[in-house]
């Protein structure tokens, strides 16, 4: 019997152990990738400059979405279904083109470089963390993605016959144009093609310098670029007018607006040819260098992809969940892989990086971030990696002040060394406060303090963070029309909403540092949301350079992104209650916590929220403030979990906004959420998993874990070890409570 028991617990630990997943396996890259999520399914690293993802959004009208005939931002949507290669150097979640260039594609057959020709369906596609692939049905050549850091690995294995590989450098997601590529070996070729102009600002433009390596001397080799249509007798002389003419006795340097590489071989069955990429935003040499360091000699796609997964692995595992459905493990951890593509790793394996707004090449010890899209991540991103990788958030507070010292000015949406100017407020300031006011110190609050000063108090006509803070500085508030000239585009509400969040957060710090006068300043500033409050309307509404109301006003129009004067990308409900450190004044305004909790419940009971929106993501867990109402909390963030963050494709609610929308799941998951940006606090909530525990980075904080535990129980009640707490939690006795137990009441 003993012997029969101990082979049964033998069977069961060793089909446990078959069963068992890493974190990783969790992960599914298929999630956001459609219903506008605009994430993708390439192979990436933990924050790293390359990506290689799938390109299927252009050159056939079988797919439902094309970057040539609408506004689209993403090199990928999984209900697209023509490939035409894989790009490299990839945005994860963003609202604007892009990047999304150098498409390596490989062929059989006869040379066609026109890619509405060269392009394919295909089949079999998988993807996980570090490996993207699939099958190209036109050409039964089957394909694999993995990366590095910096540096790309494809691996396509072909069919008996002729096939060609292709590097257009004519396409992309980017709306600039004009690359340069020469030849440096048989097998190497390097080049550079101009990017930028994102989300439409013509200054914001930067090379993408490349390095590219084939694995198998060609047998032919060549390039291409499209000759631009002539007119009359000339026209007719040229065969090649308005085509795409082939060069392939030419070897030296080629440019032009849409020019590529092919290279053409005679392959045996099953044969792998692999194709290995480097960039670098400082120089070909760089690119090499990198390319070099990171794909040494005798190093395998496989060898790349391990160590990608193990790196994904490692990252994921900081955070372990116990309990749940698998779909929601599968939310969870395609969630915090999701926040840690971007901010990604700027500088080149020599330590060298753009200097911001520069010509200038300087050189850093430590890791310089770029991809800033702060106005998104300010309210969440950055407090989860301070919270679970502190390493990381130190690195990219320093590539923020350093920015400023670079240019002058914090970044607003910075990208590869350019501000973009995209969104509006002053939103690097909160994540610096948070991160200080967190413990972690380690950067140059000087000149931190001396940029946010600058952007607080400069005028409009110099300032580039704050352009229409002359009013805001006078009146309180900024009148419709004052920046735009008119109400067509205007954001001044959505404005002066930010500047009132940022301005909270400095008067604490002017306030620590002995600026007393200017402590005192920024708190009234950021009590002027009060003006815009209308009691007929309920809600905040745009104001008129005399003071009057925006009249006639409907608080609704805004919804889908229509155009309404004052508020940006959405209505006056998702921003009314936007005033996360002035909630007992809000209570006040609107006559009361009952009215107030009313007024808010009725944004989810009447479709007023909008999960895809950062201005309300944190209205759910402002009624964990009242004693009694934490259970709306409660029910409403588990609702929103289950309607709008599935294990599907089109499971993120919108742009996923470099991580911001994937941020607020994670948080929400695990009982907790920072919903005051510059305040080191936390609203809690029921976890969604019976037991979560978080291994801290004991570089900066005490303890080693910090466990969540959820039990079933006949009382309502959280406790930090013995210690009963309410629904607020400071950062300090977070990272310090060892664990923290919800008693969830079974009624």
């Amino acid at each position: 019997m003993k012997k029969l028991l101990s082979l049964g617990v033998s069977v069961c630990l060793v089909w446990f152990s078959l069963n068992a997943k890493d974190p990783v396996d969790w992960v599914n890259p298929f999630i956001g990738t459609t219903n506008f999520g605009t994430t993708n399914p390439g192979a990436v690293t933990p924050n790293g400059l390359m990506s290689v993802a799938p390109f299927n959004v252009m050159g056939s009208d079988i797919n439902r979405y094309d970057k040539d005939n609408r506004w689209w931002s993403a090199p990928y949507d999984n209900t697209n279904s023509y490939f035409t290669g894989f790009s490299h150097v990839n945005l994860s979640g963003v609202g604007c083109p892009e990047l999304s260039s150098l498409l390596v594609m490989a062929t059989t057959g006869d040379l066609d470089v026109d890619y509405h020709n060269y392009g394919t369906t295909y089949s079999d596609e998988h993807a996980s963390p570090g490996l993207y692939g699939l099958k190209l049905d036109k050409y039964g050549i089957r394909a694999e993605a993995t990366a590095t850091v910096r540096t790309g690995r494809i691996r396509f294995i072909f069919p008996k016959g002729k096939g060609n590989i292709l590097l257009n450098l004519g396409e992309g997601l980017t709306n600039e144009s004009g690359a340069t590529v020469h030849r440096i070996s048989d097998i190497e070729i390097a080049g550079c093609k101009l990017m930028g102009t994102f989300c439409y600002n013509p200054n914001a433009v930067f090379p993408l310098y490349f390095a590219m390596r084939v694995s198998k001397v060609p047998s032919d080799q060549g390039f291409w670029k499209f000759q631009r249509p002539k007119k009359g007798v000339e026209a007719e002389w040229d065969v090649d007018d308005a085509k795409y003419k082939i060069y392939p006795n030419f070897g030296k340097t080629m440019s032009g607006d849409d020019i590529g590489v092919w290279y053409s071989y005679d392959t045996e069955s099953e044969e792998v040819i692999e194709v290995s990429v480097g960039v670098s935003f400082v120089s070909e040499e760089n690119a090499m260098l990198n390319l070099n360091t990171e794909q040494p000699a005798g190093v395998s796609f496989d060898d790349i992809h391990s160590s990608a997964r193990k790196q994904w692995n490692d990252h994921l595992s900081r955070v372990m969940v116990e309990g749940g459905t698998d779909d929601q493990k599968t939310v969870f951890y395609t969630a915090l892989y999701h926040t840690l593509i971007h901010p990604s790793i700027l500088q080149d394996v020599n330590g060298q990086y753009p200097a911001m707004e520069s010509n200038e090449i300087l050189t850093t010890p430590r890791n310089r971030y770029t991809v800033f899209s702060l106005w998104d991540t300010y309210r969440n991103l950055h407090q989860l990696m301070t919270l679970i990788y502190p390493e990381k958030q130190i690195d990219m507070v320093r590539s923020m002040v350093d920015m400023y010292k670079e240019w002058g000015w914090l970044p607003k949406w910075e990208l590869f060394g350019r501000e973009t100017f995209t969104m509006e407020g002053d939103p690097a300031i909160p994540v610096i406060i948070d991160t200080w006011r967190k413990g972690l110190t380690d950067f140059d609050m000087e000149s931190a303090y001396a940029a946010m000063k600058k952007s607080a108090t400069t005028p409009g006509k110099d300032n580039l963070m704050r352009p229409d803070i002359d009013p805001y500085l006078e009146k309180g508030y900024i009148p419709l029309g004052y920046y735009t000239g008119d109400n067509s585009g205007d954001n001044s509400v959505s404005h002066a909403l930010e500047y009132y969040v940022a301005d909270n957060a400095l008067a604490w710090l002017a306030e620590s540092r002995g600026d007393a006068g200017f402590a005192k300043e920024l708190g009234k500033r950021a009590s002027g949301w009060r003006q815009y409050y209308s009691a007929e309307s309920g809600t905040l509404r745009p104001l008129n350079a005399n003071g009057s109301f925006l009249s006639p006003f409907n608080p609704r129009q805004g919804e889908n992104f229509e155009p309404v004067p004052g508020f940006h990308e959405g209505s006056a409900w998702n921003y009314t209650f936007y005033v996360p450190h002035d909630i007992d004044g809000l209570v006040k305004v609107m006559g009361g916590k009952r009215k107030f909790i009313n007024k808010l419940q009725t944004v989810f009971d009447d479709s007023l929220y909008d999960p895809a929106n950062e201005p309300d993501i944190a209205y759910p867990y402002l009624f964990s403030r009242f004693k009694g109402e934490e259970w709306r909390t409660s029910k409403i963030v588990s609702e929103l979990l289950a309607k709008h963050f599935t294990a599907k494709s089109d499971g993120i609610p919108g742009n996923d906004d470099t991580g911001t929308m994937s941020a607020w799941a994670v948080f929400s998951m695990m009982g907790l959420y920072p919903d005051i940006p510059g305040v080191p606090e936390y609203t809690l909530t029921t976890p969604a998993f019976d037991k979560i525990t978080i291994t801290l980075n004991t570089d900066y904080y005490d303890k080693e874990t910090l466990v969540i535990e959820k039990q079933m129980s006949n009382l309502n009640m959280i406790k930090s070890g013995e210690k009963e707490l309410g629904y607020r939690i400071s950062h300090s006795d977070l990272v310090n409570s060892q664990i923290l137990h919800f008693y969830i009441s079974i009624k």
